[in-house]
């Protein structure tokens, strides 16, 4: 039993190495893999391989009259298929045109008495704001009118 005792004493010490060597490797792995959390589900399959975060992407501006146009050709599309299911019924089709400038027409804030109510507590409440900074208050019926003038455009 005797030519043991070395190998015996020699265990702690080989116990302690690979316990330090593998709190090191943890840590170093630990401080390295931040980004780990970040690519998960980036595979070579992902639509976002390349993309740092998806929610911040937003899509290209396009110019207003490309989207006017690409709206009302699509509500054509809409009107024309409406027409088509009122002929097979026997129905008197619609004019396509006529309708949809009755679609796209806009419509004027002021018309609408919830609205002007809403905006009337949004310029109280303003208001009240105001008061509370010492500022002066602003008129509420021409600021109800201001605020419904930037809504219709």
């Amino acid at each position: 039993m005797g030519h043991n005792v070395r190998i015996q004493d020699a265990f702690q010490i080989v116990i302690f190495v690979v316990v330090f060597l593998a709190a090191v490797g943890a840590i170093f792995t630990f401080v390295n893999s931040s980004k780990a959390y970040s690519q998960i589900g980036r595979g070579g399959l992902s639509l976002n391989e390349d993309r740092e975060d998806p929610r911040r992407m937003r899509p290209a501006s396009r110019p207003a009259a490309v989207v006017s146009a690409e709206r009302d050709a699509e509500i054509r599309q809409l009107l024309t298929a409406r027409n088509e299911r009122r002929a097979r019924r026997g129905q008197e089709p619609v004019d396509v045109e006529a309708e949809l400038e009755r679609l796209t027409a806009p419509v004027p804030a002021t018309s609408d008495p919830g609205l002007r109510e809403e905006v009337r507590s949004l310029v109280v409440a303003r208001n009240e704001r105001r008061a509370r900074k010492g500022k002066e208050p602003l008129d509420v019926e021409a600021e109800i009118d201001r605020q419904l003038r930037e809504l219709s455009g």
